[in-house]
């Protein structure tokens, strides 16, 4: 079935009133707060801020509601799954007349924990499935969490290294992809190069900061923002010793293609086909 909504996943630190966006001024396209004005269409539309990844709620929901109230959006709160003294059906029912529910940064981990059995899961699913332009979107811990699989934890040393990575089930959102975020700024390459080649039907999607992929019909992705998205294809990896490694000894691998991505780039992630800039193709 083909996704009738939208994901939006962001490599972290996007322009927002807390941050200092490195490309601002350097690069030609910058846009101010262009990322998360594509969390709707119209700035009336509900938008439900998830704070659950982050263990200090409360700045949180301070910077997104300076920001949100800076780009002119109108109807939006704020929820955290963790909180017990919240009903369930409260959560459901704020969710299923949000247009967009955007989960912020920090722990992917507790994102997975809170929402693995919840009904709010399947909520999200129905809704990103038949809703017109239903839009589930995050940032660093709340992009990574949108997979299958999720990395939950990894080294960034000068090699990877057998049993230096730690991999879980995701939201499953999107099945063929692994999402790491924060990618060139903390040196990212390594790892989700681990991820991929443990898992070489997958691609590995590197979000640079302040940069995004807008994934369509569930495969047509879009590149957003100032920086750079990597996508890592394993599929056609030559030799490797991924499978006879020993523990603590470095993985090597042949063939590893890389595809880097830049403000309005398109990449089909279910095709395999680079677009480049849609604008400047047309």
């Amino acid at each position: 079935m083909i996704p009738k909504g939208r994901l939006l996943i962001i490599g972290g630190k996007e322009d927002r009133d807390d941050n200092d966006i490195e490309m601002e001024g350097k690069n030609n396209d910058f846009s101010p707060h262009e990322i998360l004005k594509l969390l709707v269409k119209s700035k009336d539309d509900r938008i439900e801020v998830i704070t659950t990844a982050t263990s200090e709620p409360e700045s949180m929901r301070k910077t997104y509601e300076e920001t949100f109230s800076d780009i002119g959006y109108t109807n939006f709160d704020f929820l955290d799954f963790c909180d017990d003294q919240i009903h369930i059906d409260y959560q459901v029912k704020r969710i299923s007349a949000a247009k967009a529910v955007f989960f912020t940064g920090g722990d992917q981990e507790r994102i997975c924990e809170a929402l693995e059995q919840s009904v709010i899961k399947k909520v999200l699913m129905e809704k990103y499935l038949n809703e017109e332009d239903f839009t589930i979107a995050g940032t660093s811990a709340g992009a990574m969490c949108m997979p299958k699989i999720v990395i939950v934890e990894a080294e960034n040393g000068e090699a990877m290294l057998e049993n230096d990575i730690e991999l879980d089930s995701g939201l499953g959102f999107i099945d063929n992809c692994i999402v790491d975020t924060h990618f060139v700024h903390r040196a990212r390459f390594g790892r989700l190069a681990h991820a991929i080649i443990l898992h070489q039907e997958y691609w590995g999607i590197g979000l640079g900061e302040d940069t995004a992929l807008m994934i369509e019909e569930g495969s047509k992705a879009t590149c957003r923002g100032s920086g750079m998205v990597w996508i890592l294809d394993a599929e056609n990896i030559g030799k490797t010793n991924i499978k006879t490694v020993k523990k603590g000894c470095p993985i090597y691998a042949e063939n590893l293609k890389v595809h880097i991505l830049t403000e309005n780039c398109q990449f089909d992630l279910k095709d395999g086909i680079f677009k480049g800039n849609k604008e400047e193709a047309s």
